[in-house]
């Protein structure tokens, strides 16, 4: 089953690369990707990716788009991480 792709912003790269900078609607965050949304020790978090867009810059010189990384992993019963790897007590 294949999910939409929820893009909430777009950014601009600058200095050969090293920094890329972005907006974010966040209301649209707030909407679209609180399904997404989980809690960590009593804070909020979402996990976002920032993509290259394919082919260039687009009309408005944006480089990069920002969307909502929407993989939501099995239960905690199903963990495929090895016993010698360990834990750093972080969701993510």
């Amino acid at each position: 089953m294949t999910k939409e792709k929820i893009y909430i912003g777009n950014g601009t790269e600058k200095f050969d690369g090293d920094l890329v900078e972005f907006s974010l609607n966040l209301s649209k965050l707030g909407v679209d990707a609180k399904e997404f949304m989980f809690e960590y020790n009593g804070d909020k978090y979402v996990k976002l990716k920032v993509v290259k867009k394919r082919g260039g810059a687009d009309e408005y010189g944006k480089t990069h788009y920002v969307e909502v990384d929407t993989f939501k992993p099995t239960a905690k019963g199903n963990n495929t991480k090895s016993k010698t790897q360990e834990d750093d007590g972080l969701p993510f």
